[in-house]
């Protein structure tokens, strides 16, 4: 079902066609790209409440700068639904996040207006400041250079320090805050509540006027604008220093806050900024949701990406089934938490900015003062709980696997150089679906398993996941302990099972076979139950070994295996390069075996968005995949229909 677009929006495949309305047409413009978004997501699903709140900023950005030329770098592509279609995508946005269909977050390889990848936030700043260095240094004075950095994503640490930079650069940089309050889940720390106070400060308000009624007449002044912001610069400083402005203290000029949904002011103040040249802020005020009222009065975080809804009602749909279903692994990992917690004083758990992605919300509703929401940090997260650490206290990182990547050095440094025993649980590791590469836990095996002082582990149900977590959480004085675990649903509708220790390092053999042993790390073994279930019930006899840990490897099991069978095949949803498979081989050369072992999993390369399902597929480590496999080794491929 494709949805038909306002009359306006129709007439609209470039931001040419955009510049080319009188400005009293983009009120009504706004209205139809915002319904727009809210017909496809309804029906399609996505990202929702961060690109209502940005419709008017969005359509005032591209009608008052010349986009590709001038560069708009968004920051947390959560916000850049209203720019995909405003830039040629219109017609085809009801494949956004679909299998083979436009990505859900900018994208430099599908549109030129893309200027720069995102996915994890934080980084529009330092990007944006890379592209305006360059310009100054091939003397495009006139090239204007925007970041639009919002939902949360100051709270990250790169965030500061490209601010840090800009503030001594001397370039022609805009960044616009956008303030809604929100990341996902509502901000947290202290710069939420200085935000918050400049909003509703005063002295602020009345400043705000000074300056706008100063900016309303630039115009008026031509090329004698910059003189008179020079002139005045002094006074603003001095006032906005006596509230402590942390931008002016950054040697960045700020001004705001403004309406983030009064288009028409919008480009007026963005007209009167591009005359002013240099690092410069401007702070917008909006709401998540802006425009349809049950995101915009309801829960935010719901409201994120709900899924498919009835556009009319607000009811979000979701699934009936006639039986148990198992739940996600991430309540698992928040139930089983705040179970542990309960039995042990010294467990803390940690989050960086995904309470709810990760469950941790379960124990900070019930144990508030034993669970930290630390921002959009991952850094931080990390070192924050090294700290818990050398104090006696159990810490419990929870972070994406992707977004692991982030804090990679203070897990080197912090972590395993000190030896602390942090416990690390990896939530959405391998593919984590219609997020895309940016968000698909691809690496953590091979970047975990080379470093020492580290344990590295991964169950194959939701009874596992508990065990490790159980384990993990018994005392030890060191080695940091990694439990990583996918997106999406287990496959114990049964799942709380009492408590067992798991020795660490050891595996376990799902099935006995005479032919060929697969040997599979994870959630993923489950594909391979169900292919050595289909292959007995025609004849073949093909081993299965759950070997749980990657590092350190279960040795006694490996020499097990490779001492009966001549024909291997390992699985793993992560990169095949220094993944798990890896290590077998290496297990294989240091101990001299000689047999035939194939490798399944993540492929060198990109691999774009879609199900979990299809993309296993496409990698050839779905069902189908690991079928065929067996085959082929066993050179059976036409003997057994696939």
């Amino acid at each position: 079902m494709l949805i038909t677009p306002g009359p306006l929006l129709a007439k609209i495949n470039s931001p040419d066609d955009l510049k080319k309305l009188d400005q009293e047409k983009l009120v009504q413009l706004c209205d139809e790209l915002r319904h727009f978004i809210i017909d496809n997501v309804s029906i399609y699903g996505g990202h929702f409440g961060a690109s209502l709140g940005v419709v008017e900023l969005t359509v005032a950005l591209h009608y008052v700068f010349h986009a590709p030329y001038d560069q708009l770098v968004w920051d947390v592509g959560h916000q850049a639904y209203g720019h995909k279609i405003l830039t040629g995508r219109r017609d085809v946005f009801h494949t956004n996040r679909l299998y083979r269909g436009i990505s859900g977050f900018p994208k430099r390889s599908e549109s030129r207006y893309d200027t720069f990848g995102v996915g994890h936030s934080s980084t529009s700043v330092s990007a944006a400041l890379g592209m305006a260095a360059a310009s100054k240094y091939l003397n495009l004075d006139d090239k204007q250079h925007v970041a639009i950095i919002g939902d949360g994503a100051l709270t990250g640490g790169i965030a500061f320090e490209g601010l840090n930079n800009a503030g001594v650069s001397n370039t022609n940089l805009l960044i616009i805050l956008n303030d809604n309050c929100m990341s996902i889940d509502p901000n947290v720390g202290a710069l939420k509540d200085y935000l918050t106070d400049i909003t509703t400060s005063k002295t602020y308000n009345k400043l705000k006027d000074e300056v706008w009624n100063l900016l309303g007449k630039l115009s008026t002044f031509g090329k004698s604008a910059q003189e008179i912001v020079s002139k005045v610069e002094n006074g603003i400083k001095s006032t906005l220093l006596s509230q402590s402005n942390l931008f002016e203290s950054l040697n960045l000029r700020y001004f705001g806050p403004v309406d983030g949904h009064d288009v028409n002011h919008l480009v007026s103040v963005l007209n009167d900024l591009k005359a002013i040249k240099g690092p410069k802020i401007l702070h917008c005020v909006t709401v998540k949701g802006k425009g349809y009222g049950p995101a915009e009065n309801g829960n935010a975080t719901t409201w994120h990406a709900p899924g498919t809804f009835d556009k009319i009602t607000g009811e979000i749909h979701k699934k009936v089934h006639d039986t148990p279903q198992p739940p996600k692994y991430q309540d698992v990992f928040g139930h089983t938490l705040v179970e542990l917690a309960r039995t042990n004083d010294k467990i803390i758990g940690i989050t960086p900015a995904m309470p709810s992605g990760s469950s941790m919300n379960i124990m900070m509703k019930e144990m508030p003062d034993r669970a930290f929401d630390v921002g959009i940090a991952e850094q931080h997260a990390v070192t924050f709980s090294a700290g818990l650490a050398t104090q006696g206290i159990i810490p419990f990182c929870n972070i994406y696997s992707s977004f692991m990547q982030r804090a990679y050095d203070q897990v080197v440094h912090d972590v395993c150089i000190q030896n602390l025993p942090v416990n690390f649980c990896l939530d959405r590791a391998g593919f984590a679906g219609a997020d895309g590469p940016t968000h698909h836990g691809a690496y953590d095996i091979a970047y975990f398993r080379c470093l020492p002082n580290i344990i590295v582990s991964a169950p194959m149900n939701e009874a596992e996941l508990r065990n490790l977590m159980y384990t993990a959480s018994l005392p030890r004085k060191e080695q940091a302990f990694a439990i990583r675990y996918p997106r999406g649903q287990g496959v114990m509708p049964q799942w709380k099972t009492p408590f067992e220790r798991i020795e660490i390092g050891t595996g376990r053999k799902i099935r006995d076979g005479k032919e060929l042993a697969i040997l599979t790390i994870g959630h993923i073994g489950n594909y391979a139950v169900t292919v050595c279930e289909n292959l007995a019930k025609q004849g073949l006899e093909i081993a299965h070994y759950d070997m749980r840990f990657v590092k350190p490897l279960d040795e006694a099991l490996l020499h097990e295996v490779f001492s009966a069978f001549a024909k291997i095949i390992t699985v793993e949803d992560g990169c095949i390069q220094g993944g798990f498979g890896s290590a077998i081989l290496e297990f294989m050369a240091d101990h001299h075996y000689q047999a035939e072992v194939k490798r399944l999993g993540i492929p060198d390369r990109v691999v774009e968005h879609g199900e979990q399902l299809e993309l296993h597929n496409e990698c050839g480590f779905g069902p189908e995949g690991i079928q065929q496999a067996v085959l082929q080794m066993l050179e059976r491929v036409t003997a057994l229909p696939a």
